[in-house]
């Protein structure tokens, strides 16, 4: 591997590998469900991984000198947003289908920020696999319009969370994501507790909200947040497409979910997608050199 190509793959390699944690976050999160409902799975999912974060990086020794608080506060307050309208779609819509409503928000800022043409076909491949792997004829019979209208803010918080994340990133490097997590919980853990009350803090969850906690909130969080400040917009909007494909290979895996002919050629079409991605990025390297600022380039991330 070459001295060019490897500070290029380390950041593709943390965004996959943060697709991955988030999925199995959000498989071990909906098992709480039942018992605090989303509202308190999205509480200790934020609020525990906000707590994790800041234990580790401790990012108020840092904050002398920091700038651009706007956009963090922006960044944070989207994470706490985003999360329970994600949860709250979870209710009532199937997973298959709210991750595919929630994709419209990175799937438009890879297609408003595209500059060739190429980039536009892979964008189109990956919505092609994307409608392939909706269930028609689950969603033709009944779909809960309370629980598309949660999915969609969910995608209009990711879309947010794609270009604040990069600025909170440039102005507060790898602390950004602790801070901006700490600001989420702040929304989400409010929310939790009115609606669970004191079942949110049952001791014998606690093993299985630290999981879920590390693999949706602090591990995803701190793996975008490098990849974020290191790829262009557009080619982390391509690359999470591999979310819905990571997802169903881990259904079939844990939940038995067998896939049909359909879904399988969409997790092709998404995978192609994301390997033109890659390849179309190589040559975009110069804009993300020229547009990282000092605290993103000198790798102070997680």
């Amino acid at each position: 591997m070459s001295s060019r190509s490897g500070p290029f793959l380390l950041p593709v390699g943390s965004l996959l590998l943060s697709v991955l944690s988030f999925q199995l976050g959000t498989t071990l999160a909906k098992q709480l469900f039942p018992v605090i409902g989303a509202q308190g799975a999205t509480a200790i999912r934020l609020g525990l991984g906000a707590l994790i974060l800041w234990l580790l990086r401790r990012p108020w020794r840092r904050l002398a000198g920091r700038h651009d608080w706007g956009s963090l506060v922006g960044y944070g307050l989207t994470i706490g947003a985003m999360n329970l309208c994600f949860y709250m779609a979870l209710r009532t819509i199937p997973l298959g289908i709210a991750v595919a409503i929630d994709f419209l928000g990175p799937l438009a800022i890879a297609l408003f920020g595209s500059r060739r043409l190429l980039d536009i076909v892979w964008v189109a491949l990956a919505v092609a696999g994307l409608a392939l792997l909706l269930p028609y004829h689950e969603s033709a019979q009944a779909l809960d319009p309370v629980g598309v209208m949660f999915a969609l803010g969910a995608a209009v918080g990711w879309a947010a969370y794609i270009l604040l994340g990069r600025r909170a990133g440039a102005a507060f490097g790898g602390d950004a994501v602790a801070l901006g997590s700490a600001i989420g919980a702040l929304l989400a853990v409010p929310v939790g507790i009115a609606h669970a009350g004191s079942a949110l803090f049952t001791l014998s969850l606690l093993p299985f909200a630290l999981c879920v906690a590390v693999l949706s909130s602090a591990l995803p969080y701190s793996l975008e947040m490098y990849a974020l400040t290191r790829l262009p917009a557009r080619t982390v909007g391509i690359l999470v497409s591999t979310e819905p494909a990571i997802g169903a290979l881990l259904g079939l895996e844990f939940l038995g979910e067998h896939l049909t002919t359909f879904q399988w050629l969409a997790i092709a079409a998404i995978i192609a997608a994301s390997v033109g991605a890659v390849l179309g990025a190589r040559d975009v390297r110069a804009e993300v050199a020229g547009t990282a600022q000092p605290s993103a380039a000198s790798g102070s991330g997680p």
